[in-house]
């Protein structure tokens, strides 16, 4: 019986187990060829460094981009520039087995001509948050964290989102740059705004992240206002009649929270919780 309990074990372990070399086509459309199982990686946006660590294998990270910041031990791993000011010689020297970097800016080109492997990943819609940790769980041979992983978080995501549900839902202008740009409600952060029980005054067509007419803001006429500050609102011509900011629910989100909402990973259940607790007070305690 223990001999059939050890085998059994031992095959769930090789179902899960990535074999190598590995083949992937990354968000650029690249197609990327992965020799053996990556020990030395170099993380190059935030929200794949927390996937990673939440994968179990954050001890595998010799690099890391200026804002990767979290978990707290990522901060003293060496840090390799931003988005637009990446060390490429650095990261080169470095000798990853892996790079995972943004779709944006040139750093995948530049360490592909140099032969460093590198896989481009960015979560921009609420389903690529779980179909990111997929595929890293595949590239890491963490396929079975990768899995749980998922299911814990969409767990999290989900006791949040039917918890909003019991409350009225306020329509809510949400403001992530002063320029002003807003969220529309099929991006990432939108569909959480949705889930924390909010009515998202920004219009489809207008796009994900659109730069949007302060105008549009006063003719949609929000009851809550995140992401500016009561006094900023008051300055803007006619939003002082706005509902939100006559009733004084204008709401500065804090500065962890905000780095949550912004980042597409393990976190998002966590920051639906706080969006939740924000918009709905009453349900604090809960």
């Amino acid at each position: 019986m223990k001999r059939f309990v050890l085998s059994a074990v031992m095959l769930l372990g090789c179902a899960f187990a990535t074999k190598y070399p590995l083949t992937v086509k990354d968000d650029l459309g690249n197609t990327v060829v992965i020799k053996k199982e990556p020990l030395k990686i170099i993380s190059m946006l935030p929200s794949n460094t927390e996937t990673v660590c939440a994968l179990g294998v954050c001890d595998r990270l010799i690099g890391r981009d200026d804002y990767s910041d979290f978990p707290k031990s990522v901060e003293k791993v060496q840090a390799f520039g931003g988005l637009y000011n990446p060390n490429v010689e650095g990261i080169i020297a470095a000798k990853p087995d892996l790079v995972l970097a943004s779709k944006y800016g040139k750093l995948t080109e530049r360490l592909t001509q140099a032969g460093i492997p590198v896989i481009a990943v960015n979560a921009e819609t609420y389903q690529d948050i779980f179909k990111k940790t997929t595929l890293l769980g595949k590239v890491l041979n963490r396929e079975k964290e990768a899995k749980n992983l998922n299911i814990k978080v969409q767990a999290e995501v989900k006791k949040y989102e039917i918890l909003a549900k019991t409350v009225k839902t306020p329509k809510v202008y949400f403001e992530i740059d002063p320029a002003p740009y807003s969220i529309g409600p099929n991006s990432f952060m939108g569909v959480i705004l949705t889930k924390a029980g909010a009515q998202n005054i920004i219009p489809a067509e207008l796009g994900d992240f659109p730069k949007i007419s302060p105008e549009l803001v006063i003719e949609k006429n929000p009851q809550v206002m995140l992401g500016l500050s009561l006094a900023d609102a008051q300055k803007r011509p006619g939003w002082s009649n706005i509902d939100a900011v006559k009733n004084k629910k204008v709401i500065e989100i804090p500065w962890d929270l905000n780095l949550m909402l912004g980042r597409p990973g393990p976190r998002i259940g966590e920051a639906l919780r706080g969006l939740v607790k924000l918009l709905h007070p009453e349900l604090a305690r809960k």
